[in-house]
This record gives C-alpha cells, structure tokens and sequence, in this order.
C-alpha cells in the first residue's frame, strides 16, 4: 500500500480546485514559514465568516489571500488551465 502524504494530498486538492479542503490541510501544516498566519486566518475566515465579520474582518479577501499565500508556497501546483 502507497502512503500518500499530507503534501500530495495538499497538492490534489489545489489541482482540483477544492480551496476549502486545501485550507482546510494546510492549517495543520507546522512549517508554513511566513504565510503561516494568513493560511490559518484564512481557514479560520472560511469556517467563521461571521464572526470574523464582527471583528472588521473581510473574510473573502482573507480567504483570498490564504488561496494566494498557498499558491506561493507552491507554485507549480496550480490548478492547470483549461
């Protein structure tokens, strides 16, 4: 049996086009260097629109900038244009 690591499976969803289930992972990951912060806000943001609404936040454009934050991380893995 092939373990698939949590990497692969990062990868999958942003190929997909699955942005929550990607932010969703990536909010485990330990090391995220410095986009650490917005991917967990953005995760966040996804899950507690409201809440985070009630702070000041715009949770769109925080989720937009986790999608954005994940697409740095990882470049190539971009979902493929059609």
């Amino acid at each position: 049996m092939i373990r698939r690591t949590k990497t692969a499976i990062l990868i999958g969803h942003m190929q997909a086009g699955d942005w929550p289930r990607a932010l969703s992972l990536a909010n485990t990951f330990r090391m995220l260097g410095a986009h650490r912060d917005t991917i967990r806000l953005a995760h966040e943001c996804r899950v507690y629109p409201n809440f985070y609404r009630g702070l000041g936040r715009d949770p769109e454009a925080a989720v937009a900038a986790g999608i954005a934050a994940l697409k740095l991380l990882y470049p190539a893995m971009e979902t493929p244009r059609r």
